[in-house]
Protein backbone atom coordinates (compact mmCIF):
# COMPACT_ATOMS: atom_id res chain seq x y z
CA UNK A 1 0.00 0.00 0.00
CA UNK A 2 1.06 3.61 -0.53
CA UNK A 3 -0.34 6.82 0.94
CA UNK A 4 -2.43 8.60 -1.69
CA UNK A 5 -2.67 12.38 -1.70
CA UNK A 6 -5.49 13.42 0.62
CA UNK A 7 -7.27 16.49 -0.79
CA UNK A 8 -7.39 18.15 2.65
CA UNK A 9 -3.66 17.59 3.23
CA UNK A 10 -2.16 17.88 -0.25
CA UNK A 11 0.64 20.05 1.15
CA UNK A 12 2.03 16.99 2.94
CA UNK A 13 3.05 15.49 -0.39
CA UNK A 14 5.67 16.65 -2.85
CA UNK A 15 3.78 17.91 -5.91
CA UNK A 16 5.85 15.73 -8.25
CA UNK A 17 5.50 12.58 -6.13
CA UNK A 18 1.92 12.44 -4.92
CA UNK A 19 0.16 9.13 -5.65
CA UNK A 20 -3.38 9.48 -6.92
CA UNK A 21 -6.24 7.04 -6.57
CA UNK A 22 -7.07 5.34 -9.84
CA UNK A 23 -3.67 6.02 -11.43
CA UNK A 24 -1.98 2.66 -10.89
CA UNK A 25 0.75 0.99 -8.88
CA UNK A 26 3.06 3.17 -6.76
CA UNK A 27 6.85 2.70 -6.63
CA UNK A 28 8.11 4.03 -3.30
CA UNK A 29 11.52 5.69 -2.81
CA UNK A 30 13.28 7.03 0.30
CA UNK A 31 16.82 8.39 0.51
CA UNK A 32 17.10 7.20 4.13
CA UNK A 33 16.38 3.62 3.04
CA UNK A 34 13.03 3.44 4.83
CA UNK A 35 11.85 1.71 1.64
CA UNK A 36 13.89 -1.00 -0.06
CA UNK A 37 13.69 0.30 -3.64
CA UNK A 38 17.06 0.89 -5.30
CA UNK A 39 17.79 2.14 -8.82
CA UNK A 40 17.92 -1.30 -10.45
CA UNK A 41 14.73 -2.54 -8.79
CA UNK A 42 13.01 0.70 -9.81
CA UNK A 43 14.10 0.19 -13.42
CA UNK A 44 12.74 -3.36 -13.37
CA UNK A 45 9.37 -2.26 -11.95
CA UNK A 46 9.11 0.50 -14.55
CA UNK A 47 9.85 -2.05 -17.28
CA UNK A 48 7.26 -4.49 -15.95
CA UNK A 49 4.75 -1.64 -15.96
CA UNK A 50 5.59 -0.80 -19.56
CA UNK A 51 5.25 -4.43 -20.63
CA UNK A 52 1.88 -4.61 -18.83
CA UNK A 53 0.74 -1.35 -20.43
CA UNK A 54 0.34 0.20 -16.98
CA UNK A 55 1.47 3.52 -15.53
CA UNK A 56 3.82 3.39 -12.55
CA UNK A 57 3.46 6.27 -10.09
CA UNK A 58 6.55 7.43 -8.22
CA UNK A 59 6.38 8.33 -4.54
CA UNK A 60 9.02 10.01 -2.41
CA UNK A 61 8.41 11.58 0.98
CA UNK A 62 8.98 15.32 1.20
CA UNK A 63 12.44 16.12 2.55
CA UNK A 64 10.98 17.91 5.60
CA UNK A 65 8.62 15.06 6.53
CA UNK A 66 9.05 11.86 8.48
CA UNK A 67 8.39 8.50 6.94
CA UNK A 68 7.17 5.13 8.05
CA UNK A 69 8.86 1.98 6.81
CA UNK A 70 8.10 -1.44 5.41
CA UNK A 71 9.64 -4.87 5.84
CA UNK A 72 11.36 -4.38 2.47
CA UNK A 73 14.72 -3.11 3.79
CA UNK A 74 14.98 -6.02 6.25
CA UNK A 75 14.07 -8.57 3.57
CA UNK A 76 16.64 -7.13 1.16
CA UNK A 77 19.38 -6.91 3.79
CA UNK A 78 18.83 -10.38 5.24
CA UNK A 79 18.23 -12.35 2.06
CA UNK A 80 19.97 -10.50 -0.77
CA UNK A 81 16.74 -10.65 -2.78
CA UNK A 82 16.30 -7.74 -5.19
CA UNK A 83 13.52 -5.73 -3.57
CA UNK A 84 11.25 -2.86 -4.57
CA UNK A 85 8.60 -1.36 -2.33
CA UNK A 86 5.39 -1.03 -4.33
CA UNK A 87 1.72 -0.78 -3.53
CA UNK A 88 -1.65 0.47 -4.62
CA UNK A 89 -2.48 4.01 -3.49
CA UNK A 90 -4.76 4.22 -0.47
CA UNK A 91 -6.47 7.19 1.13
CA UNK A 92 -6.56 7.57 4.93
CA UNK A 93 -4.31 4.59 5.62
CA UNK A 94 -4.56 3.28 9.21
CA UNK A 95 -7.88 5.06 9.80
CA UNK A 96 -11.32 3.57 10.31
CA UNK A 97 -12.26 4.74 6.81
CA UNK A 98 -9.45 3.58 4.57
CA UNK A 99 -10.32 3.61 0.89
CA UNK A 100 -8.78 2.91 -2.45
CA UNK A 101 -9.78 2.65 -6.08
CA UNK A 102 -10.81 -0.87 -7.08
CA UNK A 103 -9.23 -0.32 -10.51
CA UNK A 104 -5.80 0.03 -8.86
CA UNK A 105 -6.02 -3.58 -7.68
CA UNK A 106 -6.35 -4.82 -11.25
CA UNK A 107 -3.64 -2.46 -12.49
CA UNK A 108 -1.28 -3.62 -9.76
CA UNK A 109 -2.02 -7.27 -10.47
CA UNK A 110 -1.27 -6.75 -14.18
CA UNK A 111 2.20 -5.38 -13.34
CA UNK A 112 2.90 -8.12 -10.81
CA UNK A 113 1.77 -10.81 -13.29
CA UNK A 114 4.25 -9.50 -15.87
CA UNK A 115 6.97 -9.45 -13.19
CA UNK A 116 6.24 -13.08 -12.35
CA UNK A 117 6.21 -14.18 -15.97
CA UNK A 118 9.10 -12.10 -17.34
CA UNK A 119 11.48 -11.46 -14.43
CA UNK A 120 14.21 -13.74 -15.76
CA UNK A 121 14.17 -12.23 -19.25
CA UNK A 122 14.07 -8.62 -18.07
CA UNK A 123 16.58 -9.10 -15.24
CA UNK A 124 19.18 -10.68 -17.54
CA UNK A 125 19.14 -7.48 -19.58
CA UNK A 126 20.49 -5.66 -16.51
CA UNK A 127 24.21 -6.24 -16.16
CA UNK A 128 25.82 -3.67 -13.89
CA UNK A 129 29.37 -4.74 -14.79
CA UNK A 130 29.30 -3.44 -18.36
CA UNK A 131 29.52 0.04 -19.88
CA UNK A 132 25.84 0.07 -20.85
CA UNK A 133 23.98 -1.67 -18.00
CA UNK A 134 20.54 -1.74 -19.62
CA UNK A 135 21.51 -3.60 -22.73
CA UNK A 136 19.05 -4.54 -25.47
CA UNK A 137 21.69 -6.85 -27.00
CA UNK A 138 21.98 -8.78 -23.70
CA UNK A 139 18.30 -9.76 -23.80
CA UNK A 140 16.61 -8.66 -27.02
CA UNK A 141 13.25 -10.10 -25.97
CA UNK A 142 13.22 -7.93 -22.82
CA UNK A 143 12.31 -4.96 -24.98
CA UNK A 144 14.79 -2.46 -23.53
CA UNK A 145 15.22 0.61 -25.70
CA UNK A 146 18.47 0.59 -27.67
Amino acid sequence: MAHAVHPNYADRHDKAHGPKLGAGLVLKHNANQRYATDAVAAALIRRFGALAGQTIQEFAVKADSGCGSTIGPAIAANTGIRTADVGAPQLSMHSAREMMCAEDVGRSLAVLQVALEHYGTVATAVDLDVDMPFCAVCAPTAGWPA
